[in-house]
């Protein structure tokens, strides 16, 4: 599992809610243009925050224009910048998004948050390397950030590098017990090591912290059918997919980072009849909505 909610932990990280704006200050002497300077950037940190406000109801379309404005209006702001290149990277405008806070990192360069974010980005365009560059270097800075440590094990995880992705798992969830995504996915990578009952041990303890998550639920189920358990799957199954159909979409499992293993029993699993069948209901059915822990 990606961290989907990227935008509003990048924006808490990076403290933008509160931004202050600046004061015009008073002097004997005031200067026309820089005055007019002043209130410029005033406007521009204001519409950042209209448009902060607008992403955190997923209003991209709204929030773009003014942040891509208030950048005009405030081009020495570090957090404005920042603010663009989240939004770019929510809407998927990878190279868009790098530029920005390329810019921010610039005016920037000691700030984590930035440095978090383009280790997001280089993920996204699968440059796992890069990744982990930016977010060791972030981590450096603001060492014990779960979201942060959980991306550096997403990104070690891609790169088949197991030890260093579980112990960063282990790191986020030291930080935040509650953080179920990061056991999850150290189930993920022990499936793939062939080691299926602590895969188990894991995906069960995600459950228990949040009993409306989908993903270990059906990972559990799929376990479960391939050892021979298979009433005790297929009722498992039923019930993640009843939970979040886009579970029952190979390549959404293979987003979620599925390993080869997991994915290739996953697909016999929910070719069986019992599950066409309920995925075909559950189709039917509006999405569920985004658990905030993910």
């Amino acid at each position: 599992m990606p961290n989907r909610n990227f935008l509003l932990s990048f924006l808490a990280l990076l403290g933008f809610w509160g931004v202050a704006q600046p004061v015009l200050g008073q002097a004997l002497v005031p200067h026309t243009i820089q005055l007019d300077s002043t209130k410029l950037e005033r406007q521009g940190l204001s519409l950042a925050q209209e448009a902060a406000q607008l992403a955190q109801f997923q209003q991209y379309e709204l929030a773009l224009p003014r942040a891509r404005l208030a950048t005009q209006l405030a081009p020495k702001s570090s957090e404005v910048w920042s603010l663009l290149g989240g939004l770019y990277l929510q809407t998927n405008e990878l190279d868009q998004g790098i530029g920005a806070l390329k810019q921010a990192q610039s005016l920037d360069p000691k700030n984590a948050a930035v440095l978090f974010g383009l280790g997001s980005a280089y993920f996204q365009k699968g440059n796992y390397k890069t990744s982990v560059d930016y977010l060791s270097s972030g981590l450096k800075i603001r060492p014990n950030v779960p979201g942060a440590l959980f991306d550096l094990g997403n990104a070690y995880l891609m790169l088949r590098q197991y030890s260093e992705a579980i112990a960063n798992y282990e790191k986020a969830v030291a930080q935040d017990k509650n953080f179920w995504p990061a056991i999850n996915n150290i189930g993920l990578i022990k499936y793939e090591q062939g080691n299926v009952n602590e895969a188990l041990q894991r995906w069960r303890a995600a459950v228990a912290i949040d009993k409306k998550a989908a993903e270990p639920q059906l990972a559990i189920a799929v376990a479960l059918y391939t050892r021979g358990d298979r009433q005790q799957g297929l009722a498992l199954g039923e019930t993640a997919i009843k939970l979040d159909s886009r579970y029952s979409d190979l390549k959404f499992l293979k987003e979620n980072l599925w390993g080869d293993r997991l994915l290739a029993d996953a697909q016999k699993f929910l070719e069986t009849p019992q599950m066409k069948a309920t995925i075909a209901q559950a189709q039917d059915q509006p999405p569920p909505p985004q658990s905030s822990s993910q």
